[in-house]
């Protein structure tokens, strides 16, 4: 049914008037609802003559009452094809007009509600579409999908039906052929509550992991790094996924594809070698043209990465772009509170990557002839251009050059720099979003770790602060916080990356209120959003009612909350002593494990916090004073260590293998823990390192 419903809006095109081809006049400055929203996506809408409803309970009982479907458009503030459509469609008058004739029309900022994207955007897949943003779905009065796409043009093209002629056709379905309709609500009803039904039980081990990191090793371009192919996204967790296999199996080669591929995105296009940051993805095979936005959860999952390899690999290329981002960060996108902003738009006076683009004559402008020269030969810089006439900066020719040449190019860039701050900005979206600051905030605490920079973990410090009094109600959390509102209850990618986050300052400080609200956090998440075989729905139990209930395993752009909780249930297992917090996580690997083993891709959250499972290595310092070896212990890859502090051994569980030690040390030292034996003493900070190769693993 789910074919004939799409045939007969296709056919639908060919027999009716091309309404498309009206005019378009200026938009109104008339206020709709979403002029009382603080989304900075949705206040972008707040003009358009469209008819539009936030989503809630007053949207849907509209609905109801007028016994119209629903039309649901879901976007983002930095989405280039959103703003395509907006100017297209939801700008026309004579467009917003059959809309709100035939529709109750609900506009919904994907990054406020992961929730409802999750479901329509399932049900889009389950429809044999792709998927992408602008998502425009078409449902029941009572919200259930019937029938969607993505973006759909003002006029008629390349075989994609006018939007017009959608929304008169899929309205006239609902009037006089709902008999379809039903048939369509009901088999994707069906077919989005079997995609959340567990399934039965598998068996995943270090052999295992070993298999899947050396299959994804084989898809990897030799050349430009990453995926083969375009475009090209910079996916954390499949790096992350392959650097555990590398230093599981000992294989430099694993860790050589992921450090080629960081080297490739942090010269490319991808990367903006004036402001710092990384943009969303690469649209060409080179990481040469960006898709110019640049998302906060994008930057923070790089930068963990990206300080994890100058930490092993000794690059100083990473240590740079990881100095730049930051300072990106706290130039940009931290708030007055100290918390961080959602995203930067693609676009800027109605073109895309307008910001960021030069001209070879700019460039010779600012800076004159032969440092222009000079430049453009470092920045592949030309006349003609690298992209559409214009030039994305990149150094994707070379390496970094000596350290003379080198500090001419970072005075050269700040001169750019300065000149295009007086452009007009990309929008800023500034909602914070507890999820992505959560790992933002992680990252910031692993990278000045590694990295020896106090201040990016004081910068952690401040964020987190702000998440934790102004959006979080009890031991709950929110999701977003704008304008001095919460949208609350929050999800479970809020608490899971919140949670990780506070693991993570508790082991960089060793202060125990960062240990205890984890625990507060993580008591309120198993109390309102644990599934019962394992793992967490992604709305909590008393969130506003939807048409299913979200239980989402695979990963996003995002790793999947299921697979932080992982993490964090083995980190706490440590932390605490309390077995439980491991049982737990075995219980949601019986109940996940079974989605990875059927889908290793989109399931590499999971098995990277299996790895962590398989393979912690606890790092317990002992005793006072112990400075020196602590910060070397802090020092270790944060991916498969957990660092313990003990002044004493009654710090330390009973059955702990490292309490013995206590009776024979008279001066501090680490012990290096795993499999319930314990390494010999480590009194010297610089042979640490050795003692965690050579020791209990």
């Amino acid at each position: 049914m789910l074919v004939i419903l799409h045939y007969a809006i296709a056919v639908s095109t060919l027999s009716q008037d091309q309404t498309s081809a009206m005019t378009s006049p200026a938009p109104s400055l008339r206020e709709n609802r979403l002029a009382r929203e603080t989304s900075p996506y949705l206040l972008q809408h707040r003009h358009n003559p469209v008819d539009w409803w936030p989503w809630g309970p007053e949207a849907l009982a509209e609905a109801k009452r007028l016994n119209r479907p629903i039309l649901l458009s879901v976007g983002y503030a930095a989405c280039h094809w959103c703003h395509v459509m907006a100017h297209e469609s939801f700008e026309d008058e004579a467009t917003a007009a059959v809309m709100n004739e035939l529709f109750v029309n609900i506009k919904v900022d994907r990054e406020e509600r992961p929730d409802i994207d999750h479901i329509y955007m399932s049900a889009l897949h389950l429809l044999g579409e792709q998927g992408g943003w602008p998502l425009t779905m078409f449902l029941t009065p009572d919200g259930q999908p019937v029938w969607g796409g993505t973006y759909f043009p003002k006029r008629s093209r390349f075989g994609r039906a006018a939007f017009v002629d959608v929304l008169r056709e899929i309205a006239r379905l609902f009037s006089e052929e709902p008999a379809k309709i039903e048939q369509n609500r009901a088999a994707l009803m069906e077919r989005l509550a079997a995609a959340a039904r567990p399934q039965g039980r598998v068996v995943i081990g270090e052999a295992e992991l070993d298999q899947a990191a050396a299959r994804l090793a084989e898809g990897f371009d030799p050349v430009h790094g990453g995926l083969g192919g375009a475009p090209k996204f910079p996916q954390a967790s499949l790096f992350e996924a392959l650097w555990r296999g590398g230093r599981r199996r000992r294989d430099s080669g694993l860790i050589d594809v992921v450090a080629h591929t960081l080297g490739r995105i942090c010269q490319g296009g991808i990367y903006d070698h004036l402001g710092g940051g990384f943009a969303r993805y690469s649209v060409d095979e080179r990481w040469l043209v960006p898709h110019f936005e640049k998302m906060l959860y994008d930057n923070a999952q790089l930068l963990d990465l990206v300080a994890l390899a100058a930490a092993e690999t000794k690059n100083p290329l990473f240590g740079l772009r990881a100095r730049e981002t930051v300072a990106w960060l706290t130039r940009e996108m931290t708030t007055p509170d100290g918390a961080f902003c959602a995203s930067l738009d693609a676009d800027s006076e109605g073109e895309e990557g307008k910001f960021y683009v030069w001209s070879f004559d700019e460039i010779e402008h600012v800076l004159g002839r032969d440092d222009a020269l000079f430049f453009a030969a470092h920045y592949d810089v030309s006349r003609e251009g690298n992209f559409e006439g214009h030039n994305i900066l990149n150094r994707l020719r070379g390496d970094l050059q000596d350290e003379a040449t080198e500090a001419r190019l970072a005075a050269l860039r700040a001169k750019l720099l300065s000149v295009r701050a007086s452009r007009v900005r990309p929008g800023l979206d500034d909602k914070v979003l507890a999820d992505w600051n959560g790992l933002m905030i992680a990252a910031l605490t692993h990278a000045g770790l590694l990295l020896g920079e106090p201040e990016w973990i004081a910068m952690a410090r401040r964020a987190f602060d702000f998440v934790a009094a102004a959006m979080t109600r009890g031991d709950r959390l929110g999701h977003s916080w704008r304008d001095g509102r919460l949208l609350f209850p929050g999800l479970a990618s809020d608490h899971a990356a919140m949670i990780r986050a506070a693991l993570a300052l508790h082991e960089a400080t060793g202060e125990r209120p960062y240990l205890d609200r984890a625990l507060a956090w993580q008591a309120a998440f198993d109390r309102h959003h644990a599934h019962q075989d394992g793992g967490y729905y992604l709305t909590a139990d008393d969130a506003e009612g939807l048409v299913v209930r979200p239980f989402v395993t695979h990963d996003d752009a995002t790793p999947n909350p299921n697979g932080l909780a992982a993490q964090n249930l083995v980190r706490l297992a440590t932390l605490t002593g309390d077995d439980r917090w491991r049982d737990a996580a075995d219980r949601l690997f019986d109940g996940l494990l079974p989605h990875a083993a059927s889908n290793v891709y989109g399931h590499l959250s999971i098995l990277n916090a299996l790895d962590l499972r398989l393979r912690a290595a606890e790092l317990v310092v002992v005793g006072d004073d112990t400075g020196d070896l602590t910060a070397a212990a802090l020092r270790q890859p944060f991916l498969d260590h957990i660092v313990l502090r003990a002044r004493a051994a009654e710090d330390l569980p009973d059955l702990h293998p490292a309490r013995a030690a206590f009776a024979s040390l008279s001066v501090p030292a680490v012990l290096v823990c795993a499999g319930g034996r314990c390494s010999l003493p480590v009194t010297d900070a610089d042979a640490l390192p050795a003692a965690i190769e050579s020791g209990a693993r």
